[in-house]
C-alpha cells in the first residue's frame, strides 16, 4: 500500500532523527567540496587530493572498532551528540584558518587543513556506528527496511544539497562556506537533542574489550550474506573512487567552473535520491542478491563511460546514473545488516561495516589519486571501473548465497 511507504515517518522521533541526519550530511558534504576547492587553489597535484582522503581514513580505521564497542555499552544518543560537537569544533577551526590563511600558509603550508581533517575522522568514527545502532531503537523491527530507505534518502538529499551549496559558497567566499557549515552542525545538534534517549540493549554476557571487539568481527565474517554484500560494496567504492578526482576532471577535462564542479559532485546523489524514491514504493528485496550484482556492475560501467566523456552534460548524467545503481546497493546492504544483526551487537557490527565502507571512500580516493599520478587521470578511472566489474563477476561465480539471496523483511 502507498501509505506503507511513509510509515516510519509517522514516528516523531524518527522524523527528528532523519532531519538532524539530513542537516549534518549537508554540512559534512559541503565541507568536502570547500576543502577540495581550497586545496585546488594551492596545488593541482592529484596525490594531494588523495592525501586529504587518506588523512581522514587513517584515524577512522584506527578508532571505529572501539567506537562500535562504546556504542554497545553507552547510550547512543549521547555518543552522537558528543561526536557532533567534535565535528563542529573542527569545522570552526577550518573557518579560523580561512580568515587568516596567508599567515598559516606562510608558517605551516596546508598542514593545518590536514590536521583538522585527521580529527574529523575520529569524530566520524564515533558517530557512524551510533547512528546505525540508534536507528533500530527508534522504529520497530517491521519498519527497518522502510526506515533504512528513508535514512539513506535523507543522506543522499544532503549529499545533493551539500555540494551544490558548497559550490555556491566557494564563489562567494570560503569563510562564508565554513561559517554556514558550522551553523548547520549546530542546528543538527539542537534537533537531535529532542530525540528521546533509549537504554542500551541488555547483553547476554559481559566481555572484556578484546572479546567484545572480536565478537563483532566474527559475526560479520561468519555470515556469508553479510560478508559477501560488504565485499561487493567495498571493492566498488575502493576502485570506483572517481569522485575524489572530480576537481581535476572539472578543471582539466571538462573545463568548467566551481558551479560546474558542484553539479558534478552532486550528480551521483541526485540519481541516488531518484532511485531511493522508486525503492520506497517498490522495494528491491525479493531478488536482493541479483539486484545487488546488477547494481554494482552498472556502477562500474558508468565509471568507465564517465572517464572517456568530454561533455559536461553527459558526464553529469553518467554520474547520476552511477548514483542510482549505488543507491540500490546501499539500501540492500543496510537492510541486510539491520535484519541480521542482534540488537546488542549493532554498534560493533556497524563498526566493522564502516571499516569496509566508511573508510573505503577515503582509501579509494587515495588509490584514485595515486593511480592517476602513475597512469594518468582518464586511464585511472577506466582501470577502477574495470576492476569493479571483475569483482562482481568473481562474486557471482563463487557466492551462491549472494546469487540466490531473497530478504524476508517480516521475520
Amino acid at each position: 500500500m502507498a501509505s506503507d511507504a511513509y510509515i516510519s515517518l509517522k514516528n516523531p522521533d524518527f522524523r527528528l532523527f532523519v532531519s538532524a541526519r539530513l542537516l549534518l550530511t549537508i554540512a559534512t558534504e559541503m565541507q568536502g567540496v570547500i576543502v577540495g576547492w581550497q586545496i585546488l587553489q594551492y596545488t593541482k597535484d592529484p596525490l594531494l587530493f588523495g592525501l586529504i582522503a587518506l588523512t581522514e581514513a587513517i584515524p577512522f580505521i584506527l578508532t571505529v572498532l572501539f567506537a562500535g564497542h562504546i556504542a554497545d555499552i553507552i547510550q547512543r544518543k549521547k555518543i552522537i551528540m558528543v561526536a557532533t560537537v567534535i565535528l563542529s569544533v573542527f569545522t570552526f577551526a577550518l573557518f579560523a584558518f580561512t580568515l587568516n590563511d596567508s599567515y598559516f600558509l606562510h608558517r605551516y603550508g596546508i598542514l593545518p587543513i590536514y590536521l583538522v581533517i585527521f580529527f574529523t575522522g575520529i569524530g566520524r568514527a564515533f558517530i557512524a556506528p551510533s547512528f546505525f545502532a540508534f536507528l533500530s531503537q527508534i522504529v520497530p523491527r517491521e519498519q527497518y527496511p522502510n526506515a533504512t530507505t528513508w535514512n539513506s534518502t535523507a543522506w543522499q538529499i544532503g549529499a545533493i544539497a551539500g555540494p551544490a551549496l558548497g559550490g555556491v559558497l566557494c564563489v562567494i567566499g570560503l569563510n562564508w562556506g565554513y561559517a554556514t557549515d558550522f551553523a548547520l552542525m549546530i542546528i543538527s545538534l539542537g534537533l537531535f537533542s529532542f530525540v528521546k534517549s533509549r537504554p542500551i540493549p541488555e547483553r547476554q554476557h559481559k566481555e572484556d574489550l578484546f572479546t567484545s571487539l572480536s565478537q563483532g568481527i566474527k559475526f560479520v565474517f561468519s555470515n556469508q550474506v553479510v560478508i559477501g554484500s560488504l565485499s561487493l560494496d567495498l571493492f566498488a567504492v575502493l576502485f570506483g573512487g572517481a569522485v575524489t578526482l572530480l576537481p581535476l576532471f572539472a578543471s582539466t577535462i571538462l573545463h568548467t567552473s566551481a558551479i560546474g564542479f558542484s553539479l558534478l559532485r552532486a550528480a551521483p546523489s541526485v540519481g541516488a535520491v531518484l532511485m531511493a524514491w522508486v525503492m520506497i514504493h517498490r522495494p528491491p528485496f525479493k531478488n536482493a542478491g541479483r539486484n545487488l550484482l546488477v547494481a554494482v556492475t552498472g556502477f562500474g560501467v558508468c565509471m568507465i563511460l564517465f572517464a572517456i566523456s568530454k561533455n559536461l552534460i553527459l558526464s553529469i548524467f553518467l554520474l547520476a546514473l552511477s548514483g542510482g545503481f549505488d543507491s540500490v546497493s546501499v539500501i540492500i546492504r543496510a537492510t541486510i545488516l539491520q535484519l541480521m544483526t542482534p540488537d546488542e551487537m549493532r554498534g560493533r557490527v556497524s563498526s566493522v561495516n564502516n571499516i569496509f565502507l566508511g573508510s573505503s571512500n577515503e582509501i579509494g580516493g587515495f588509490e584514485s589519486g595515486l593511480v592517476a599520478r602513475l597512469m594518468g587521470l582518464i586511464p585511472s578511472v577506466i582501470f577502477g571501473g574495470s576492476m569493479t566489474i571483475l569483482v562482481v563477476g568473481f562474486t557471482a561465480i563463487k557466492s551462491k548465497a549472494i546469487r540466490t539471496l531473497h530478504l524476508d523483511t517480516k521475520k
